[in-house]
């Protein structure tokens, strides 16, 4: 891992940073294989609960980088930013309507649902896991 933080802040290039998209990669990877299993071993609609709460997660994500990546643009062109809260609790009210119209109209239970949204603290736990159990082997013996 480089010294050189400045490529992992959102807006330092168009580039997702190498840590973002391996939590993205391994959001996708266990957001597929959890929806797969929960359709298997549960049903076919838990299955799909999970893989659309992990929709909804990535959504998110992109959504947040977005309005950071815009915020972060003006502060380095010397405006003051223009923060606009509406927009920024817009996208709260957005996916708590869409998570709203999911549980009323049970198309979906939504505890997987929720798991799945909750899939990119997953993942970043699981990159955590990854980090350290790969400094265990890149150790140099003294």
């Amino acid at each position: 891992m480089p010294d050189d933080h400045a490529s992992s802040y959102p807006g330092s290039s168009g580039l997702v940073p190498v840590e973002h998209r391996r939590i993205l990669v391994l959001m996708a990877v266990l957001g597929a294989a959890s929806g797969t299993a929960g359709a298997v071993f549960v049903s076919a609609r838990f299955g799909i609960g999970l893989v659309l709460g992990v929709v909804i997660a990535f959504v998110n994500y992109f959504w947040l980088r977005h309005s950071l990546n815009k915020l972060i643009a003006a502060t380095k062109e010397g405006d003051r930013p223009r923060l606009s809260g509406l927009r920024y609790l817009g996208r709260y009210i957005a996916i708590g309507s869409v998570i709203a119209i999911v549980y009323v109209s049970e198309i979906v239970p939504i505890i997987p649902l929720m798991l799945g949204i909750a899939g990119f603290g997953f993942a970043v736990t699981a990159e955590g896991l990854i980090r350290i159990f790969t400094s265990f082997s890149n150790r140099k013996e003294i």
